[in-house]
């Protein structure tokens, strides 16, 4: 058999055995069977040498044709299988569309978040605007301009959180109301609404903590009036508690308003007839409130002859608590999920 037909038979036999081959390790057992140093190509290369110079230029032409021929059988191979491959992957990974979502659990707002915000939406529709202050704060503006005299209870270092001399964790956010009202220097009627964290040497209980979270308000106008900050004061309670609740005034004392109140809403769970909850008396405690004290006003660069207003301050937390009958502050701040998540 001559030279020219031994290449075309292993071409024709590599041609069948490469397209046999089912992976890259088998198809490179081929390659090295046809063109590996011990392979069936390497054998009729050993015959040059027994070839005349006038033969071997032909010789070495079909030999690298024919090498050429199953290089390309090889790599026709490959892509078939990588192809092959690919396809299985596809329909290994196949998504089927018509089932269902996975679920995955995802956070929400913190409940006294949701109520803040809650609060500032209703209020912004009244036409308030939102006004937020330092948690550090000095003295004059925490007590001395809140009319709050040096030997007052308020000031006592048992009941606040003292930095300095003159400086302290605030202990409510009057002082955004102080701040708000010297920037203005007493020329336009201010209407704000101040939200935040406040501080008081407090021992943690069921029903007090050394943080909470207040809202409070502040009108000051030349024609406001006790029924202004009643009504404004009954619209929030239906808000926040339902159009059926109702809202009574109790005569209080605060150091920066004159006159002061209490405020309590009907209780929701005996609708003002009597329970264990509001003790018999059909009423919950909900804010305090009153009309801005003129020593306020005066001190905060206002014309008590010519102004007045109305305030009032409310905790976040104890509304989020009658609203919810959670009976316990502590459950804000503790990061239990199963708490948490049950208000989404």
């Amino acid at each position: 058999m001559s030279v020219k037909e031994q290449l075309q038979a292993m071409k024709e036999q590599a041609k069948e055995q490469i397209k046999l081959a089912r992976s890259i390790h088998e198809l490179n057992d081929m390659k090295a069977k046809y063109l590996g140093k011990k392979g069936s190509f390497a054998s009729i290369m050993s015959k040059m040498k027994d070839l005349s110079p006038e033969e071997r230029p032909t010789f070495g032409k079909l030999t690298n044709e024919a090498k050429q021929v199953i290089l390309e059988y090889i790599e026709s191979q490959k892509e078939v299988i990588e192809l092959a491959k690919i396809e299985a992957k596809l329909q290994e990974e196949k998504i089927d569309v018509t089932l269902s979502g996975r679920h995955f659990p995802h956070g929400h707002l913190h409940l006294l978040t949701q109520i803040k915000r809650d609060m500032e939406e209703f209020f912004i529709g009244m036409g308030y605007t939102i006004k937020e202050g330092p948690e550090i704060e000095i003295d004059e503006y925490n007590f001395e301009k809140l009319n709050l005299p040096k030997d007052h209870p308020a000031r006592d270092m048992q009941d606040s959180f003292y930095i300095t001399d003159n400086t302290l964790l605030r202990t409510h956010t009057s002082p955004v109301q102080v701040r708000t009202m010297l920037e203005d220097e007493g020329k336009n009627p201010i209407k704000i609404i101040c939200p935040g964290k406040v501080y008081r040497r407090d021992d943690d209980d069921a029903t007090h903590s050394h943080q909470f979270m207040q809202l409070e308000g502040l009108v000051v106008d030349e024609k406001t009036t006790m029924a202004d900050l009643k009504g404004t004061l009954h619209a929030a309670a239906k808000h926040l508690f339902g159009e059926s609740r109702e809202i009574r005034l109790r005569p209080s004392y605060f150091p920066f308003t004159e006159p002061s109140v209490e405020v309590d809403v009907s209780c929701h769970n005996c609708g003002g007839k009597g329970c264990h909850i509001c003790k018999q008396t059909g009423w919950i405690e909900i804010l305090g409130a009153g009309m801005v004290h003129n020593n306020v006003l005066r001190d905060s660069g206002y014309d008590p002859s010519k102004y007045q207003g109305f305030a009032f301050g409310m905790g976040i937390e104890r509304i989020a608590m009658l609203k919810y009958g959670i009976n316990d502050i502590r459950a804000f701040y503790t990061n239990d999920l199963r708490f948490i998540g049950q208000f989404k």
